[in-house]
């Protein structure tokens, strides 16, 4: 008796917090809720001490920024939490990059191209738009900031549309912000990396044959992988490549048959656990005393307008000459209004938008705008979308690229 009681009350207490884990608007839920107490830590009598504590320097003797010791690690709170806990972010996308390649929605042309087309238009735009309003100022950098969909997010605000969107709509939101993801990752290889050394790259790419022929080799325990990845995460690191690109490169090596049960169990560490702290520190930041001083800058106008306006235009335009191209075709009941809320949505920037705009400038006050505009167009996209979306009626069937 005894315990079936003890099952019972842990059942009672454990149930709605597994349920709640496993609801994909308890992630977005969990994000927003990180981002406000920070935000609120980071302008309260504590302002001092919760800043610091992430930017607390584990040897401020040590010279060079990123050394600690003589190891040449990531010195401080926030460095390891950016450039360390989230390799396992980009790993767990690479992975389902990966899987949507060989075996998922982007495996063949027919399926691919839609999503492929619909991204490109919501990266294009969004940069194109912000380059406008930045072109001549010492802003222009922050270009890849509003390129990028927050999957989390995104998927989280359709799931609250519940039946009103199909279920052939919402997978090609999550292609979408996947490819997003992949152009975000080789927008910050290639265009927000300072400095390069040649010595570390040449050792790196050295290591990273290791997995690749274990790959090729068909070799399925995973710590013969992982003990090369973190030597690849090291020499990436110090090369001067942003050293969560390792983590994409690795999960391109995984053998195929263990990617399943490797998302399953990082799943939850990486949304509950690595995203929260990603979203804690790196929106502990001072607000501005005129807040709407701070919107009224050409960075503010770039990000808004690229992630508000950008994304949907990108993503709709696109989209509607791939199919009258005969290139591809709509997701099954859907119209182009829907196309267009999906748009809209997609428009959530948040996690990589954030991260972005933490490489694209050194000054902290450029920064600060740019996550605070990161924040109001996130939330502006999320409402327009969602409301567009409930208010429209449900396609329930429709002629293919009609």
């Amino acid at each position: 008796m005894i315990k079936e009681s003890i099952r019972t009350i842990r059942q009672t207490l454990l149930s709605p917090i597994h349920t709640f884990l496993k609801d994909s608007r308890a992630v977005g839920i969990v994000l927003i809720v990180c981002t406000l107490a920070s935000m609120i830590l980071a302008n309260s009598a504590v302002q001092a001490d919760y800043i610091g504590f992430w930017n607390t320097l584990f040897d401020p003797e040590g010279g060079h920024h990123y050394h600690y010791r003589a190891l040449y690690l990531p010195n401080s709170y926030l460095l390891w939490i950016n450039d360390g806990m989230m390799v396992l972010f980009f790993f767990l996308v690479g992975m389902e990059i990966k899987r949507e390649l060989t075996v998922g929605e982007l495996s063949s042309f027919r399926k691919s191209i839609l999503p492929v087309l619909a991204a490109i238009g919501g990266m294009l735009f969004p940069a194109l738009i912000f380059t406008l309003f930045t072109k001549g100022t010492p802003y222009s950098h922050g270009w890849g900031i509003p390129m990028a969909t927050d999957i989390a997010f995104s998927l989280g605000i359709l799931s609250l549309l519940g039946k009103r969107v199909p279920v052939a709509l919402k997978i090609f939101l999550m292609a979408l912000a996947i490819i997003d993801d992949l152009g975000a990752i080789l927008t910050i290889a290639i265009f927000y990396t300072p400095h390069l050394d040649l010595k570390y790259l040449l050792i790196g790419g050295g290591i990273f044959l290791i997995p690749v022929l274990l790959n090729v080799l068909k070799v399925n325990r995973l710590i013969f992988y992982f003990i090369p990845g973190i030597l690849l995460w090291y020499c990436i690191f110090n090369s001067g490549i942003h050293a969560t690109i390792a983590g994409v490169l690795l999960a391109f090596c995984i053998p195929q048959d263990k990617i399943a049960s490797l998302e399953h169990a990082l799943h939850d560490p990486v949304n509950f656990i690595i995203m929260p702290v990603f979203a804690l520190a790196n929106t502990a930041i001072l607000l501005p005393d005129d807040i709407w001083g701070a919107l009224h800058n050409d960075i503010s106008y770039g990000v808004i307008m690229g992630l508000v306006l950008g994304k949907p235009m990108g993503i709709f335009l696109l989209s509607f000459l791939a199919v009258k191209l005969k290139l591809a075709e709509l997701p099954s009941k859907s119209g182009w209004m829907q196309l267009i809320g999906v748009g809209l949505i997609a428009g959530i920037g948040f996690t990589m938008s954030i991260f972005i705009s933490s490489l694209a400038y050194i000054e902290k006050e450029y920064q600060v705008i740019a996550i605070i505009s990161v924040i109001v167009a996130s939330l502006v996209a999320g409402i327009a979308g969602f409301i567009f979306l409930r208010v429209l009626k449900p396609v329930h069937a429709i002629k293919t690229g009609s």
